[in-house]
């Protein structure tokens, strides 16, 4: 095992490398121009999405030359300066490289609508987003090797997975930490002096620092940390360009962009292929052996009502023929709530650079088995459409309070038979009361921690919320909270009736079927899930080539 790991990243190191030199570049482009310009009919395997579990699939299915893989990705490239330049991510949302699905107006924000943003480009979210790497904690993978009754899901398993795909550039913990593998992760050093305050901050409050973020830290009862990205060379390490830019000059990956998948083709309860939107053109496409759903949270479910899996009721109701009653198929959304921010004015007129500085990981109550608040810190004034009325300073600084362990739960329904149909999309958020009092103690939380004697040199006033309490406070988070876009769990892995995947990643009563994004979640990780999407990727390339002995 050890060999093969090291094997793999070797090969990492130097696929990176070399990849990044014109003539590879050349290569690529002629080698995918005359593949897509000549598509088979039939495929081994079809990868239907290229995002952050997508293009792990499709990168370990195409490292055996004798098995041909077809990547299908309904966005375009991600060769544009808003997804190659960090800094620019922002510019990303609502553009064409963004599903910008709105969910339904919800009561329990006071009818607002929320922009639910997903990436649709090569690279899917990692393309997008704002590149934090966060593995989840031990308690997270822990759950999830309970529901599907399989250690190998559980943390202890995931670990050297997560070694394996890593090139770690801080400092050395090689119990924790990988290096020379395909994802580039750097810890973001202090910037300014409110890092070092923030991190002695945190140790008056008994909340223990740590150098590394994904280590220790991710197995306890929180702290304060590094925020780990990303990034090398100032340029983002997206996944797709990790994991598949480096195979594209092969002959047995084919990767087709504009390619929306409506639905899988299906011969009784097997599936054969998928049915695509390519440049408005229908066409069909079949995979010898199996299908693989990588569309995320907010499509998988979507494309398997369309192929007539799903509750019964809801596809009958529709006019949908009925292949296989899951019940799961949509339901159980999960999200994480955001709140930008709690924003603070310096005394001195000094405006550092937006920069961020810290994460804070904590319970909002201590009976909690894991962490539940997520609150990155940085130079700046953060703030969303519903908070920019506040008018805060150019010098002054954020804590943005974060919920990742929510109670509440929403769901996804087709509002008619047709593809093109629109989504409906609950994302009922704060639509359990337990939310609204863990989203309210994180922002006294974050008040409490801006106040504290190290941070007292930083803070002139509370720009946001202002001292608020009480209901005041309620209503302002009610009014302001927003989203991570970190939809998962609507096609969960376990063993009951909900259940809609099983241990392995199939789609429980279909052959050749399965599914590998955040959507097989049976609960939201905590912190961003980008780092465990790409390990659901890992362990769907293990079970494939093993069930195919590839």
């Amino acid at each position: 095992m050890n060999s093969a790991i090291n094997q793999s990243v070797s090969e990492g190191t130097h696929l990176r490398q070399n990849s990044e030199t014109p003539n590879f570049i050349e290569r690529i482009r002629t080698n995918q121009q005359t593949l897509t310009a000549e598509l088979k009919s039939q495929y081994d395997f079809i990868v239907c999405g290229s995002g952050s579990s997508g293009s792990v699939v499709a990168r370990r299915l195409a490292e055996n030359p004798d098995v041909s893989v077809l990547l299908l990705e309904a966005g375009g490239t991600d060769d544009v300066p808003s997804v190659m330049d960090p800094a620019q991510w922002v510019n990303n949302l609502g553009s064409e490289r963004d599903w910008a699905f709105q969910g339904s107006p919800n009561p329990a924000l006071g009818g607002r609508t929320l922009l639910m943003s997903m990436g649709k480009v090569l690279g899917g979210g990692s393309s997008i987003n704002v590149m934090y790497w966060a593995r989840g904690h031990k308690n997270d993978w822990n759950y999830f090797a309970q529901e599907a009754g399989d250690a190998a899901w559980s943390y202890e398993s995931i670990l050297p997975l997560y070694r394996r795909v890593e090139d770690w550039q801080g400092e050395a913990d090689p119990s924790y930490r990988g290096t020379g593998g395909p994802i580039v992760v750097r810890p973001s050093p202090f910037t300014s002096p409110l890092g070092p305050a923030a991190f002695e901050s945190a140790r008056s409050m008994g909340i223990p620092t740590f150098n590394n973020l994904n280590g220790h830290m991710a197995e306890g009862e929180g702290g304060c940390s590094f925020i780990e990205r990303t990034i090398r060379d100032g340029r983002r390490c997206s996944v797709f360009r990790s994991y598949v830019f480096p195979y594209m000059d092969r002959p047995n990956l084919t990767v087709l962009t504009k390619a929306m998948v409506t639905r899988v083709t299906m011969e009784g309860k097997r599936a054969t292929g998928v049915e695509v939107l390519n440049n408005g053109v229908v066409i069909r496409l079949g995979a010898g052996k199996e299908v693989i759903l990588s569309l995320g949270a907010i499509n998988t479910p979507r494309v398997l009502m369309h192929s007539g899996i799903g509750d019964h009721i809801e596809l009958q109701r529709l006019g949908i023929p009925v292949v296989q009653h899951l019940p799961g198929v949509g339901q159980n959304l999960q999200d994480h709530l955001l709140l930008l921010g709690c924003v603070f004015q310096r005394p001195e007129p000094e405006i550092p650079p937006t920069e961020e500085q810290a994460i804070l990981q904590w319970k909002s109550d201590s009976s909690l088995d894991t962490p539940d608040m997520w609150c990155p810190l940085g130079e700046g004034a953060s703030v969303s459409p519903e908070t920019a009325g506040f008018d805060p300073p150019a010098n002054s600084w954020t804590i943005a309070p974060g919920l990742v362990q929510p109670k509440s739960r929403g769901q996804i329904r087709l509002t008619g038979p047709n593809p093109s149909d629109p989504i409906e999309l609950n994302g009922n958020h704060l639509g359990n009361p337990e939310d609204l009092k863990a989203m309210v103690r994180c922002v006294e939380f974050c008040r409490e921690f801006a106040n504290s004697p190290a941070m007292r040199p930083f803070v002139k006033r509370e720009v946001i919320p202002g001292g608020m309490t009480g209901k005041s406070l309620e209503e302002f988070v009610r009014n302001s909270v927003g989203t991570y876009w970190h939809q998962t769990c609507t096609a969960k892995m376990g063993r009951d009736a909900m259940s809609v995947v099983d241990n392995n990643l199939k789609v429980y009563g279909i052959e050749n079927l399965r599914i590998a994004d955040g959507s097989i979640m049976p609960r939201i990780t905590t912190g961003n899930t980008m780092a465990p999407c790409v390990i659901i990727g890992e362990r769907a390339g293990e079970i494939l080539k093993s069930d195919h002995g590839l």
